[in-house]
């Protein structure tokens, strides 16, 4: 047995035989030699079974994330090279088929890199390295982004929270070439802004490609509301596709504006968006004091939940949110309804959504279940992966 290395608990191998890349710390029953953060430890079954390679990190209730389940397999600057390379092969077609020039290149986990994520906007890449193991490899991961995309910009974002769980600071720097405050993108014919600085995120909610397009058959001549509209991708679509008048609300000034600045890049008529800095859950229960009604209205707000003991509160405010919408849906409306978070399942989502139409006095159909674009795919082995859901639900 090599010098650092996790023996796992009697029967607490089945996760990893599975080739699920977590590994946590009740899991273990002990370490051999003298492991220090972010370093790879082999990882043993209680009867000496070589099952993965993996960086430790003992600051964490996940002990390791697991980097390759061969055994021939070295972790070393090539292998970051490799799954970055294999990672941005798989999306190219995708890329070239739809001309998107803003895209995930590396999704964490579902791409085996647990804890890096890295996303494409035009020429900047930028980075997020979340956990004590891809931090380490960070000289690496930046190596590996300059022989694959010459010429870019690479940035790192590592401002989250979750950082501090594996005893890091958020980080942010830009780590080749010069940073522009904001670059434009291109997808489905529509360019966006993206804010590279202040943005949420890496920027930009890349991972809701594909629903912003779902939007387009339901608002020819119609009225839309987008709630929790940061910077206006769902209600640019909807004025490109046709839509009457546009409602955009989001609490952010600064969103409101790159809004408004995405309006004048596509060229569109600014007297038929109105952009509102207000609290959408103070605002839906005026507009329906008011009598307000609107055709289409989306609803795409923040992750309500951040650890299992959130989420009954969580439930509370996305039931509050959908029943206000539905009220304010003429006959025939659709709301297009989302959740970001990846505690709330599918099944509870939906009941949610189902309750808030019971309560509103809404009949309603299911016309499209929606989730996360392609370039955000699910590892089999790694459900945790799928966490965007989304309906598309008409009002009777």
């Amino acid at each position: 047995m090599p010098r650092n290395a996790l023996v796992l608990a009697e029967g607490r191998e089945k996760s990893v035989k599975r080739r699920h890349p977590w590994i946590f710390a009740g899991a273990v029953h002990h370490s051999k030699g003298k492991p220090k953060a972010g370093d790879t430890v082999e990882i043993y079954s209680h009867d000496g079974t070589w099952l993965a390679r993996a960086a430790y990190s003992p600051a964490s209730q996940i002990r390791a994330r697991v980097w390759t389940f061969d055994k021939n397999e070295e972790v070393d600057a090539d292998f970051f090279a490799r799954r970055i390379n294999a990672a941005d092969q798989r999306r190219r077609p995708m890329v070239e088929r739809e001309g998107i020039t803003g895209y995930r290149v590396v999704a964490a986990e579902s791409d085996g890199l647990p804890g890096i994520t890295i996303d494409r906007y035009d020429n900047v890449l930028v980075c997020q390295l979340l956990s004590i193991g891809a931090d380490k490899w960070r000289d690496a991961i930046v190596a590996a982004l300059k022989a694959r995309f010459p010429g870019c910009v690479i940035h790192e974002r590592s401002d989250v929270e979750v950082r501090r769980k594996e005893e890091l600071e958020p980080l942010v720097q830009t780590l080749e070439g010069e940073l522009p405050g904001k670059v434009a993108i291109m997808e489905n014919g529509i360019k966006l802004w993206v804010d590279l600085i202040q943005g949420h995120k890496t920027g930009y909610y890349l991972d809701q490609r594909d629903n912003r397009a779902a939007v387009l058959p339901y608002v020819e001549g119609k009225e839309v509301l987008n709630c929790f509209s940061y910077t206006g991708g769902f209600g640019t679509y909807a004025l490109k596709g046709g839509a009457k008048h546009v409602t955009q609300v989001d609490v952010s000034e600064s969103a409101l504006a790159l809004a408004r600045d995405n309006l004048k890049l596509n060229s569109l008529d600014e007297s038929r968006c109105d952009l509102i800095k207000e609290d959408v859950f103070a605002l839906l229960r005026r507009y329906a004091s008011e009598g307000r009604q609107f055709d289409v209205i989306v609803l795409d707000p923040p992750k309500f939940v951040d650890s299992k003991s959130s989420l009954k509160g969580a439930a509370r405010g996305y039931k509050d949110i959908n029943l206000h919408a539905l009220k304010l849906l003429r006959p025939g409306g659709i709301l297009l309804t989302f959740s970001c978070s990846g505690l709330m399942e599918q099944s509870l989502f939906q009941k949610i959504v189902a309750d808030a139409a019971l309560d509103a006095g809404r009949d309603a159909q299911i016309l499209r279940f929606l989730s996360q674009s392609a370039d955000h795919p699910v590892n089999v082995h790694y459900p945790e992966g799928l966490y965007l859901k989304g309906l598309v639900v008409q009002v009777s």
